[in-house]
């Protein structure tokens, strides 16, 4: 297609003579996501943004293929050309944003509990491991892993395992009609408003609660969306594309500012935290950005009861471990898939786990 640049050659030697040497190498996309994870150490920079092109797009087969240093504003440009989209809502953060930096990151948007996370949208991919091997894993059809999914491996992994080259994603028909209703709720009325809505079925496409009041977004065929109107009233958001727009941007005024930012997993039905600081429930309420200068390990430990788990997403002290620290069991088992796809540790070393 128009714009297309296959690098695979040169991007493949850069990774075999870093190999030969010892070299470690930070692998740098469009640096929209820059600030995520820990901060990239010393090495040689390996910049993959010149590797870009939609590969393959098989509109009736609601299929796409695209290298890694896709721009996501060209991809999703020619999917809306042909009345589709990526389900997942990838965030672009800043201009530049690429395919493959949405899927080493993994992060998804308001609509990652209805309609899945990137992870679920990954068919194949190629990529380049630390050995310098050009790799394919997976295909361009959702049943197509006999073994282990090593495509979907690859979704958060921060580059750490591999140099992703190539992506095959599955994508979705936009919908026919799109609103937002906004109720006055309580955060622990919207909880558990969003969890009694999630099990019933209605076309729910989002949900969340910033302090104030309850934001759910409809997405459909408009008989369906107009009949859910009418079953869960509520005012309608006249600007509804712009609002979730900044939600999943972080343009929102909640994200205004500077003090370090958290994101929390942990079950969606769980009532609202006592914590310092100011919380936004995304995700149903599984979800939670909080806003606080509180110590992680004190943050973790709150998490911990709650069956959770909290990510340092933006901000504070990065050179910690800003992801929440693994159990031994797993870290043995990062540890080993560090070793079996980059053995010499070149790949983006220290950028999800210190040692990893």
């Amino acid at each position: 297609m128009s714009g297309a640049a296959d690098q695979t050659g040169p991007l493949q030697q850069q990774v075999a003579e870093a190999c030969g040497s010892g070299t470690p190498l930070q692998i740098q996309g469009g640096g929209s996501k820059a600030f995520y994870g820990r901060p990239a150490g010393a090495g040689k920079p390996l910049v993959v943004t010149g590797h870009r092109g939609i590969v393959c797009h098989e509109p009736k087969e609601l299929v796409v293929t695209a290298r890694a240093g896709t721009s996501l504003e060209e991809l999703e440009a020619t999917l809306a050309a042909e009345g589709q989209m990526l389900p997942f809502e990838p965030p672009c953060f800043a201009p530049g944003a690429t395919l493959g930096g949405a899927v080493a990151c993994g992060l998804s948007g308001p609509a990652r509990p209805y309609r899945g996370a990137v992870r679920d949208f990954v068919l194949g991919l190629r990529l380049i491991n630390g050995r310098g091997e050009v790799l394919r894993f997976g295909g361009e059809v959702m049943k197509n892993v006999a073994g282990y999914d090593v495509s979907r491996l690859m979704t958060g992994a921060l580059g750490t395992l591999g140099l992703i080259l190539e992506v095959s994603l599955k994508v979705l028909p936009r919908p026919e009609q799109e609103l937002t209703l906004v109720q006055e709720r309580s955060e622990a009325e919207a909880i558990e408003q969003m969890n009694r809505l999630a099990g019933q079925p209605l076309p729910l496409s989002a949900a969340c609660h910033d302090g104030l009041n309850l934001y759910l977004r409809l997405s459909g065929t408009d008989s369906a969306v107009q009949a859910a109107r009418g079953l869960l009233g509520g005012e309608m958001l006249e600007k509804g594309r712009d609002y979730w727009r900044g939600v999943r941007e972080q343009t929102h005024g909640f994200f205004c500012d500077d003090a370090p930012l958290w994101r929390l997993s942990l079950p969606s039905a769980h009532p609202p935290l006592d914590m310092p600081g100011r919380q936004f429930v995304d995700w149903g309420g599984a979800q939670r950005w909080l806003i606080s200068d509180q110590p992680a390990a004190t943050l973790r430990r709150t998490l911990e009861r709650a069956a959770g788990h909290a990510t340092l997403f933006r901000g504070g002290d990065r050179t910690g471990e800003v992801f929440h620290p693994l159990s031994p069991a797993l870290q043995r088992i990062h540890r080993q898939m560090k070793r079996a796809f980059d053995p010499l540790g070149i790949l983006n070393p220290g950028r999800l786990y210190r040692d990893i």
